[in-house]
């Protein structure tokens, strides 16, 4: 008897709710965070169950929101009614493609073998594949945080860093996919969080120049740790193993090489517990650290105030 895929029954779990009418048109189903606490799954396991829904038809990406039941599912069979191609199908189902299996499983053709349809079918609405990464980066960037900005500018850009962390964390190819600082996509979604970034800026009497470092360091410094993300996700797949189980796998190389005599410092600066990275922290740890040195630049324009 052959065990079902985690990540089918959860599919098909969430299949029974929405064919059901339990989860209505335009509700959100549960995120990739909420699914892998209520089933005790990987968050690889969560983004594979809703990538089967959005090949299936039966949700949505929605930036901004997050994904909710497609507004037309039929009521028997437990299947999408097949509405005609259009783009933000398309860009949709990339998504949740690259969500579930990395930036380099992108192709137009596999874009369209998840429709049924031909790669010339896809080219009259996408001209290139170039053009599909552009629009699901806009797709993502078109979410804005939902609290209200904050007093000062250093909360503001606190919010903002950790607003696009939190959009590296959810789509972990999207770091790589922005990474061009000196050639970067015509996106306006994107151009936006620039313009809150330098916004919180404003009034600081900083040079034009000063601004546009400012935000591009805090840029640079969140998309740096957030390439680790999408290396960790590709070596899962790659190896099979979590990040956990390969350090044990060569803990004993390991311990071969950090010898005291070899690295005298690094060797003692931890006990039988060791050191485990966590990405989250460091980022908060470095933000603060950009945001100190930052700091140090306004105060040091005549007339400003710690803030």
């Amino acid at each position: 008897m052959t065990t079902e895929a985690p990540y089918l029954r959860i599919a098909g779990d969430l299949r029974r709710r929405i064919v059901s009418g339990e989860l209505a048109p335009g509700d959100r189903v549960p995120s990739t965070r909420r699914i892998t606490r209520e089933w005790g799954v990987a968050m690889a396991t969560a983004t594979k169950a809703l990538a089967v829904l959005n090949q299936e038809g039966l949700v949505r990406a929605v930036p901004g929101v997050g994904t909710v039941v497609a507004e037309h599912v039929r009521e028997r069979g437990g299947t999408a009614s097949r509405r005609g191609l259009d783009r933000e199908r398309i860009v949709g189902a990339a998504i949740a493609l690259v969500d579930a299996e990395g930036l380099a499983a992108l192709s137009m053709r596999r874009v369209a073998t998840e429709f049924g349809t031909s790669t010339m079918a896809l080219y009259r609405h996408v001209p290139s594949k170039g053009e599909l990464i552009r629009l699901m980066s806009e797709a993502v960037f078109g979410g804005a945080p939902a609290d209200p900005p904050p007093a000062g500018w250093r909360p503001r850009l606190e919010r903002e860093a950790r607003w696009l962390w939190s959009q590296y964390e959810q789509h972990p190819w999207l770091a790589r996919a922005m990474a061009a600082l000196t050639r970067p996509l015509a996106s306006p979604h994107a151009m936006r969080y620039t313009e809150r970034v330098l916004s919180a800026l404003k009034g600081l009497g900083l040079t034009p120049t000063q601004m546009l470092h400012v935000h591009l360091t805090l840029l640079g410094f969140t998309q740096g740790i957030a390439m680790a993300v999408e290396l960790e996700s590709q070596a899962r797949q790659d190896t099979g193993m979590t990040a956990e189980e390969w350090m044990e796998s060569v803990e004993p190389r390991m311990e071969a090489i950090q010898t005291v005599a070899a690295y005298p410092i690094l060797s003692t600066l931890f006990g039988e517990d060791g050191f485990e990275l966590e990405l989250d922290a460091l980022f908060e740890f470095g933000l603060a650290r950009v945001l100190d040195g930052v700091e140090v630049l306004v105060s040091g324009v005549p007339g400003q105030r710690r803030l």
